[in-house]
């Protein structure tokens, strides 16, 4: 288990992107995930509300996070359903949780919540391919 999340920890200070927009990690363990992100103002869409690529890379990056607990993984095929809208200033946690394992696959099921109103805002399922290490 320490070693899952030093290596974890290892790979998260050299993915840049999550990064720069602000993801936290929170927790890690095989096959599991949580991080954070406060939604900026520049997040926004036309609309007011959370930009749904910001939605997903915010559940993306806990999929992959999750799912390399395991060894390499690769994402194969993934699908989101925005399910509610949250603005500026929300502070958005995605869990990632495996479902299911293989030697060469695994899925894995996102979900997205606003913890300041306990609301989902969004579901994210994914499938990985397992690389041989």
């Amino acid at each position: 288990m320490q070693e899952c999340q030093e290596l974890m920890e290892k790979y998260w200070k050299e993915d840049r992107f999550p990064l720069s927009l602000g993801i936290e990690l929170l927790e890690i363990s095989p096959g599991y995930s949580r991080v954070r992100m406060e939604v900026r103002e520049d997040m926004v869409n036309f609309h007011g509300i959370t930009h749904g690529g910001a939605l997903f890379a915010l559940a993306d990056t806990a999929f992959g996070l999750a799912s390399n607990t395991r060894g390499t993984a690769v994402a194969l095929q993934v699908s989101c359903n925005f399910m509610a809208p949250s603005q500026p200033g929300s502070v958005l946690e995605a869990s990632a949780r495996e479902e299911h394992l293989t030697r060469s696959t695994g899925i894995y099921s996102i979900s997205v919540e606003d913890r300041s109103s306990s609301n989902t805002i969004a579901v994210f399922r994914g499938v990985v391919y397992r690389k041989k290490n």
